[in-house]
């Protein structure tokens, strides 16, 4: 009989037992769910390139000829002047002793114009002595003149046609010294496009010879980023990169330049970004594809959330009309301000303006709270517009609302805080202002708890995302359940 009682009472305990289980699980029943952990956000935008010598030489030929010599190959390393090919000389040696026997005429031609000069002027010397003792006419004298400059003016031309012939030939011995291409820099020949026996032609641009690196050291890559993510590149970021010849081995670089210079290429703009790149070992080759990833920010031990949390959006039936005001609103972003501060490295004084300035807004805010809460309950509507709980449906109004409200925001701030501001260094300026444009321009979006069986909206602030994860802030911990989605409705057998 005791066995019997006692079995009895062992059923009914495990029936309690499965029926508050099932009550207990069929309350969560239908949303599946993850943790809110603490974690790093890396944010990177991948890109490819290719790499190339920091500065590469075009060497070209000036003239015309047929190569007669070339003295440097593929990989050869040269310094500055080496020589590195010869064009027949023989038609510039010519030209050389053509001009030089000109020169020599126009020598001939100037002395034969300085004695018929000389005899000129003797002539007019006698005939202006005569022409004053009236023993010859007037007219005669003022032929010796004219003859007397007459063979002035020979002089000046053979002078002339002299200088004229000796640049000439200066022309011809510059061409000559041309004939002999010789490395304007110190560096590794990338390119050889003649062969001895080639015949050079530079009637309308100069040929290419030779393309030389100068220092393969350090090499660059040349990254195309879509214009969506070229705003979040900066100088001085970290790039890792591989390439397709050592594939187990991660390289690293960092941004050198962003040029402005855009290209469209089937109407997809990009924006060139310069990566420098130190390449000691000599391993990397020009002319290598690089796959890069440029890391633009790492936010280190922050609350994060999937990413699916913040698509997931529950059936109007579904979520709870018990979100408070508060929640709806989202964070307060006064409270992120003593962390924007204390990265300043204030000094006593400045300490001191700041806790004056945001305590006086902290006193502020709640008025405001305060004198809306008031309001909400009079009219029964919350902050966002619609009734106090009803989830938001109408997106694109809703976004420029936040879009205004972040404005708003951020001129408040720079009003409440310009004392504290004017207290501050110039690189602390700077950084205040980013920091706080970065806060008040961060976006809000609802995440939704599981709470008693049914979604709790929840208002948070959206930071930094790595595709998988994001950053959030508001009022929500480590550990909180978030809806990520929801399960199909099974039937008990």
């Amino acid at each position: 009989m005791a066995a019997t009682l006692a079995a009895i009472i062992v059923l009914v305990l495990g029936g309690w037992l499965w029926w508050s289980r099932h009550q207990a699980s069929s309350a969560s029943a239908g949303y599946r769910t993850a943790a809110v952990d603490r974690g790093d956000i890396r944010v990177a935008i991948s890109a490819t390139g290719t790499l190339g010598a920091i500065s590469t030489v075009d060497v070209g030929s000036q003239i015309s000829g047929q190569v007669t010599e070339v003295l440097a190959d593929f990989n050869d390393h040269v310094r500055k002047g080496d020589v590195l090919a010869r064009i027949d000389p023989s038609t510039y040696q010519a030209q050389i002793a053509q001009g030089a026997a000109a020169v020599a005429s126009a020598r001939a031609n100037l002395g034969s114009a300085q004695a018929t000069l000389r005899n000129a002027d003797a002539d007019f010397s006698r005939k202006s002595r005569l022409a004053q003792q009236q023993l010859v006419a007037r007219s005669d004298a003022d032929l010796a003149r004219a003859a007397r400059d007459q063979a002035s003016a020979q002089v000046r031309a053979a002078q002339a046609q002299i200088i004229q012939q000796q640049a000439s030939t200066q022309t011809a011995r510059l061409n000559l010294q041309r004939a002999v291409i010789r490395s304007p820099v110190d560096g590794v020949v990338l390119t050889r496009t003649i062969e001895p026996g080639q015949t050079v032609a530079a009637s309308l641009q100069a040929p290419v010879l030779f393309q030389i690196a100068e220092d393969l050291s350090k090499m660059e890559i040349v990254l195309a980023i879509d214009e969506a993510d070229i705003g979040q590149v900066k100088p001085g970021q970290a790039v890792a990169f591989s390439v397709d010849a050592f594939p187990d081995k991660q390289y690293r670089g960092s941004v050198q330049q962003v040029r402005l210079s855009a290209t469209n290429t089937s109407n997809v703009i990009s924006y060139p970004v310069v990566v420098a790149v130190d390449n000691s070992d000599r391993t990397l080759l020009p002319g290598m594809t690089a796959n890069a990833e440029i890391e633009v920010s790492r936010r280190a031990d922050v609350l994060r959330v999937p990413n699916s949390a913040l698509r997931y959006k529950p059936d109007e039936e579904a979520a709870s009309p018990t979100a408070t005001t508060a929640s709806a609103r989202g964070p307060d972003p006064t409270s992120e301000l003593p962390a924007i501060a204390q990265r300043l490295q204030l000094n006593a004084s400045q300490r001191a303006v700041f806790d004056t300035a945001i305590a006086a807004m902290q006193a502020r805010a709640a008025q405001r709270r305060s004198a809306s809460a008031a309001a909400s309950s009079t009219s029964g509507s919350s902050l966002f517009g619609g009734r106090t709980g009803q989830p938001q449906r109408n997106g694109g109004a809703n976004t420029a609302n936040q879009g205004a409200m972040r404005q708003r925001m951020l001129e408040r701030m720079n009003q409440q805080f310009a004392g504290f501001r004017a207290t501050l260094g110039t690189q602390q300026q700077q950084q205040w202002d980013r920091d706080v444009a970065a806060l008040a321009g961060a976006r809000r979006a609802p995440l939704y708890l599981l709470a008693d069986g049914k979604p709790k909206q929840v208002m948070v602030r959206i930071g930094s995302s790595d595709g998988t994860n994001t950053e959030v802030a508001g009022d929500i911990h480590a550990g909180d359940k978030v809806i990520v989605g929801s399960e199909r409705a099974t039937t008990a057998p």
